[in-house]
């Protein structure tokens, strides 16, 4: 399996990957999915939200436990990130199945669409849209960086758009999600190659719009000058000085300059920050003394900043009992929080949701260079089959 979604969607030239939501390489990864799922004669099912579920049992029967993850990426993102979860899943029902296991419970594996956020500027839109915290009005004014719409790239792709929103019977019948990911940070030790997940940070994305006046670089002044480039600079730095003596992240990776052009003082800088911190009064402090940063550099500037929250997932304590189930059952792994947002953390607030983690030795992820050791790897698959078992496999 994991072999045969390598080359999907991965650039030539980077290494990386570029699997957006709704592109050819999404196309790709969902008919691998759809052909796992037949391959095992499970039931296969699209839903009005573009997610894709592999039921073994009554898709329509109560107390369903579920586990997947998604299978989109970040620009030039790595290869487990999402994948490791997929795969996981189906290689923890095979196990199952080896095992002979009898299932008391309908089990379902999930691909939800577009997580990464990474087209449309909105993470986990599958997943929000299921579980109502992203309207379909909101979903409908969402468009990529040439100006596609989100309905419009959807319906392109052969998905009914007008069904779109949330889908709280599906909900309803689901007991459990379980999502197994490769570790995003260097937290599990040489010895420990399976984690359980505590709580996610809260966190958000932010769009600074800096408006200035367009110039000609060899001929305006210094003085005369309203460069919204250097009121954007200046916040990136401000940004991670509070980050650091905040004790949270911050980060600017995404940013637009209007014109563009080399020879040209730009008129406007569009620069996305992407912040999270271990509680939300530290969070929304952080955002606002950027802003105020941002704001008082402007005014030296004469250029306008203008702020807009694109998204905002509070803090996720996953389900406690759920949690402590499933550490039990591993034997005491280590409980650790994460900064990562995923969509077992938007699902919490409607059904019981739990995470493990598969080390990562270097730490590093949203990268080419992101990785995790086949035994490690291995490990992972043992863990999910034996929560699954745990959950699924129980009289009723």
């Amino acid at each position: 399996m994991w072999a045969e979604l390598l080359p999907v969607g991965r650039s030539a030239s980077s290494g990386g990957y570029r699997r957006f939501a709704w592109n050819s390489a999404d196309a790709e990864c969902r008919a691998w999915f759809e052909q796992q799922a037949r391959d095992r004669g499970l039931a296969y099912e699209l839903d009005r939200n573009g997610n894709q579920w592999a039921w073994l049992g009554d898709p329509h029967g109560a107390g369903a436990v579920v586990t997947g993850s998604h299978l989109d990426s970040v620009p030039d993102g790595g290869a487990f990130d999402g994948p490791l979860g997929v795969v996981s899943s189906f290689a923890a029902l095979d196990e199952l199945r080896s095992r002979e296991a009898e299932f008391s419970k309908p089990l379902a594996i999930v691909n939800f669409g577009d997580e990464e956020g990474a087209r449309f500027g909105v993470a986990c839109i599958g997943s929000r849209l299921t579980a109502g915290v992203l309207s379909q009005e909101q979903a409908y004014a969402l468009r990529d960086a040439d100006g596609v719409r989100l309905p419009d790239a959807m319906e392109r792709a052969g998905q009914d758009p007008t069904a779109i929103g949330a889908d709280a019977d599906r909900l309803a019948r689901i007991g459990a999600f379980v999502e197994l990911h490769v570790e995003q940070g260097r937290y599990l030790g040489e010895d420990q190659p399976v984690g359980v997940a505590s709580a996610i940070w809260p966190h958000g994305r932010w769009r600074f719009d800096f408006h200035g006046e367009a110039n000609h670089a060899g001929t305006t002044r210094i003085e005369d000058r309203r460069d919204p480039m250097l009121t954007y600079a200046n916040t990136v730095l401000s940004a991670r000085k509070k980050a650091k003596l905040a004790g949270a992240l911050a980060t600017f990776g995404k940013v637009a300059v209007e014109p563009n052009g080399t020879n040209a003082i730009a008129s406007l800088v569009r620069g996305w920050l992407d912040s999270r911190a271990a509680d939300e009064a530290t969070l929304t402090a952080l955002v606002e003394e950027i802003r105020l940063a941002a704001h008082e550099r402007g005014e030296r500037d004469g250029v306008k900043v203008e702020l807009t929250r694109e998204s905002y997932t509070p803090v996720v304590d996953f389900d406690g009992p759920l949690r402590d189930r499933l550490a039990a059952r591993l034997g005491g792994v280590p409980v650790l929080p994460t900064g990562a947002g995923h969509d077992a953390g938007i699902l919490a607030s409607a059904i019981p949701t739990a995470m493990l983690f598969v080390r990562n030795p270097s730490g590093v992820s949203h990268s080419p260079a992101e990785r995790a050791e086949l035994a490690d790897c291995l490990a992972g698959v043992a863990a999910l089959a034996d929560v699954l078992e745990d959950l699924a496999c129980q009289p009723s």
